[in-house]
């Protein structure tokens, strides 16, 4: 698949940050925009940012 290039710290900050925009678009009146918080939350989870791997950027550490 993709190799990783998101470390763990990054990992956990993305997690929060996409639930709580995620939350956000549950909870709040107007702010349906919150569920841009699941493009965080997806790229914690498979630990890929294709942003970074266009940038070169590298969290992972190894």
């Amino acid at each position: 698949m993709f190799k990783q290039n998101i470390g763990s710290f990054d990992r956990a900050l993305r997690a929060i940050v996409g639930l709580t925009l995620i939350a956000m678009a549950v909870f709040v009146e107007g702010m349906a925009w919150g569920w841009i918080g699941a493009i965080p939350l997806a790229t914690s989870v498979v630990s890929y940012c294709p942003l970074y791997s266009a940038l070169g950027m590298n969290t992972c550490k190894r």
